[in-house]
């Protein structure tokens, strides 16, 4: 693909443990993240948050990585299976998910002293049935006049886990983000099995940057260390392994991809949209 492409990178979990922090923490300040999804509720968020605030890393998005699943403020955690199935089926209730999403928006405030700059969701519970509408309430009532971006989980290839990420909502939450004015990136980049170890994630990446598009996300999930209970230990690690090596400023020049935070991508778009219609 020819020219040069504005995306994000943007790590999630932030909070979850110290290791997902450090990594985080320090591939920001290496310029090479430029957007950090928060998880409110998890052990390590108050540190991070507190570290964040000291931290003198570039322009970086902070959002609020919606979680129901693990470690939710005010509602027991529930399986992202069950609340999708339960969210089908109309039996999810509309006000406890309003007071859940209130309260993780309260703290993220609280702890960063700002608005989130966008939000997702731990296992994209954010695009769920039932969950999408709760939240887009939410928002609207909290922030008006400075929307947060949302996450679309557009997929970027035929492959599987990709198009049923996507189909477990994303279509009906981009269609309200688009007509409630919700700004949000093109697609979504680096969904995969965390299996393959550092080698098979760094031929992946470079697949990734090769497919990106003007406006895309690129998720990931490093760590500085292998923590006990983490289902994806290894693949953090080997994550952080290969997003630290010098040759991922390689991969990203040889792919004209140019690394930016996600609202600044959607700022000059914006821009750029507005010049044409004058």
């Amino acid at each position: 693909m020819n020219g040069l492409r504005s995306i994000c990178l943007c790590i999630d979990d932030f909070g979850l443990h110290e290791g997902v922090n450090e990594a985080a923490l320090a591939l920001r300040k290496d310029g090479r993240v430029h957007a950090l999804s928060c998880m409110v509720g998890a052990p390590a968020w108050t540190s991070g948050a507190a570290a964040l605030r000291r931290d003198t890393g570039g322009p970086t998005d902070l959002g609020l990585h919606l979680d129901l699943t693990q470690y939710p403020l005010t509602l027991p955690p529930e399986s992202w299976s069950s609340l999708w199935m339960r969210g089908t089926l109309d039996r999810l209730s509309p006000a406890d998910l309003r007071d859940e999403i209130d309260a993780q928006l309260d703290l993220f405030e609280q702890n960063i002293g700002r608005r989130p700059d966008f939000i997702d969701g731990h296992q994209h519970v954010h695009q769920f049935p039932q969950v999408r509408d709760a939240l887009v309430d939410v928002l609207l009532r909290r922030y008006p006049y400075q929307k947060p971006w949302l996450r679309s989980t557009r997929s970027a290839s035929w492959q599987l886990k990709p198009m049923v990420i996507s189909r477990l909502g994303n279509r009906a939450l981009t269609a309200e983000a688009d007509v409630l004015a919700f700004a949000h990136n093109r697609r979504l980049l680096g969904v995969y099995d965390f299996t393959g170890g550092p080698e098979r994630y760094e031929s992946l990446l470079s697949r990734w940057l090769h497919l990106a598009r003007q406006g895309d996300l690129l998720m990931c999930h490093p760590s500085t260390q292998r923590v006990p209970g983490d289902a994806i230990a290894q693949a953090r690690l080997d994550e952080f392994q290969v997003l630290s090596d010098k040759r991922f400023d390689w991969h990203v020049r040889s792919n004209f991809v140019r690394l930016e935070a996600m609202s600044r991508i959607l700022d000059d778009e914006r821009f750029a949209g507005a010049r044409r219609a004058m």
